[in-house]
């Protein structure tokens, strides 16, 4: 076996490179002197952020089998040729949270002792003891938003500084929360009960921007809030406004929405502690970054055991070619149930089965596709194919999985997402041989594509709903470019028609359009008194 190790890793990870026998171990600078000499014939490449592994540098090395990245980030490897060549890309999640919990405690600190400019006006040569009075974190509620690896660390930490530790996150099961003695809540709950706001979760369209000002208004006067996930998650601006005015007593920021952040208006105020992106920087999350990373490469190679891998597995080409469909249906109804479900509770199980002839084929890339959609956007690491099952076990979701008749005419997926006081159901199917389409939801006939924007309707189904709806979306300059209309069947209405809360006969309408509808008018259409409940899903 023949290792190249493109950038400087911890010595004990080089250590475990070479304790394999017969291996040949390439160091970083032998690397740099030649690197097409050492990849000739390496079986594995190890690299960290400089090193770009792009189509060039892999098409040197014939043999390759993987590419270890020490780190969380792989924008400098090229995923997609490394695929198409069958080389296994892995990463090290999870390898730093503890640095970066640490560095979320100490930035609390800091805003709460006000230690910065205590030490600025000690150097000044002043002794300002009268107006350095802090306040104790002890007693203080922390708000968590993202529970993943950083946030759970956090949550320990903060819970032995004896603060009260409320979350949230929709894709965490209620069990992980009581063993970490954390109160799940609903985002606005931690809005307005957060002395302290820390950030943990990752960037997607739903979480751009997430504090703005109409989150700041539902926070407590006096919160303190503090980033160390990405800085795209805040709107500077408005975050700046609330510094001002005083809503927000003060900020901590590791992250940026452009680094180095030039110009920020976030650098000019006063209670902001601003700090470089430093929150992963420790001798110890580095060197346990090699370890990692040094671990599971060696695994890969003597037992051909796969552990973070970020890319597909590989599939013949005629495996790929027949399945490829199939795994854009499952990762688009997980995204579509996902996105219907938030705000539900938290989620426990996922449910899939599958129809026709697909159930003979490997549904363990379709299952993996299926919980990949789900929690792409809840994760703050990236989640795909590979890893999205240890994600979900992580959280605690259960997945289940079952399988039909194969001789049904017709593969189709069904997935459910399951709550403890709600459910979503979806069934989907591939039309023309590429097209992936919802057929079913939620017991009612919808069929739309998986595609673009969707609006997701349920009402009463009286008359002159479609009509409003369509005429408030014409108001907001939305175009619309499909209005598929299911109607519950009607033994399904005369059940529900025995029970105490009754109500017309259930209809279900999915508008497809051409932008995204923003809240302002899903909360216009939400008041409608035939509306039951709206969302806007997105496949972007």
């Amino acid at each position: 076996m023949k290792i190249v190790v493109a950038e400087e890793i911890s010595e004990a990870a080089m250590r475990l490179f070479r304790d394999g026998t017969g291996w040949t171990v390439i160091t970083p600078d032998e690397f740099a002197q030649s690197p097409e000499a050492a990849l000739r014939d390496a079986d594995a490449l190890i690299v960290r952020s400089a090193v770009q592994a792009d189509k060039k540098l892999i098409e040197h090395a014939p043999a390759l089998r993987i590419i270890g990245r020490a780190g969380v980030g792989v924008d400098n490897v090229d995923q997609e040729f490394a695929t198409r060549r069958g080389i296994v890309v892995m990463n090290t999640p999870g390898a730093n949270a503890v640095a970066v919990a640490e560095l979320t405690l100490g930035l609390m600190l800091c805003l709460a002792r006000s230690i910065p400019r205590a030490a600025e006006t000690m150097r000044a040569g002043k002794w300002e003891k009268k107006t350095l009075q802090g306040t104790e974190l002890s007693g203080k509620t922390l708000g968590i938003i993202g529970l993943g690896r950083i946030g759970i660390e956090v949550a320990r930490r903060a819970a032995a500084m004896k603060m009260e530790v409320i979350a949230y996150d929709p894709y965490v099961a209620p069990k992980i929360a009581r063993d970490l003695e954390v109160t799940l809540a609903d985002l606005d709950e931690v809005y307005a009960q957060a002395d302290y706001l820390s950030l943990h979760l990752g960037l997607s369209e739903r979480t751009l921007r997430l504090i703005d000002a109409d989150a700041i208004a539902k926070m407590k006067k006096g919160v303190r809030i503090v980033n160390c996930a990405r800085g795209e998650l805040i709107d500077d601006v408005a975050l700046a406004a609330a510094l001002e005015a005083g809503k927000v007593a003060g900020a901590a920021l590791d992250v940026f929405s452009k680094e180095p952040p030039h110009d920020n208006p976030l650098l000019a105020t006063p209670n902001v502690i601003a700090t470089p992106h430093i929150a992963g920087s420790t001798a110890e999350a580095q060197e346990a970054v090699g370890v990692q990373i040094a671990r599971q490469v060696t695994e890969y190679l003597r037992n051909s055991i796969v552990q973070n891998a970020v890319n597909v597995p590989s599939l013949t080409d005629v495996e790929f070619r027949r399945l490829s469909p199939y795994i854009e249906l499952s990762e688009r109804l997980g995204k579509l149930t996902s996105q219907l479900i938030v705000a539900q509770g938290n989620l426990e199980e996922i449910a899939i089965s599958y129809r026709g002839e697909i159930g003979d084929e490997k549904t363990a890339l379709l299952r993996s596709s299926v919980v990949q959609g789900v929690l792409q956007a809840a994760s703050s690491e990236p989640v795909n194919m590979v890893n999205a099952q240890a994600h979900a076990q992580e959280r605690g979701i259960a997945i289940k999985e079952s399988k039909g008749a194969a001789e049904q005419a017709a593969s189709e997926i069904e997935v459910v997402l399951r709550t403890s006081t709600a459910s979503v159901q979806a069934r989907g199917a591939v039309v023309h041989g590429s097209s992936p389409r919802i057929s079913v939801l939620d017991g009612i006939e919808v069929e739309c594509p998986l595609s673009g924007h969707l609006l997701v309707m349920r009402n009463r189904d009286l008359p002159g709903v479609i009509g409003t709806v369509g005429g408030l979306l014409g108001e907001a300059q939305i175009n619309i470019a499909r209005f598929v209309l299911g109607r519950e069947a009607q033994q399904a209405s005369a059940a529900r028609s025995q029970a105490p809360s009754a109500t017309a006969t259930q209809a279900i309408a999915i508008i497809q359009t051409d932008t995204p509808v923003d809240e302002p008018v899903l909360r216009r259409i939400r008041q409608l008194p035939a509306v039951l409940d709206v969302r806007s899903v997105s496949f972007s």
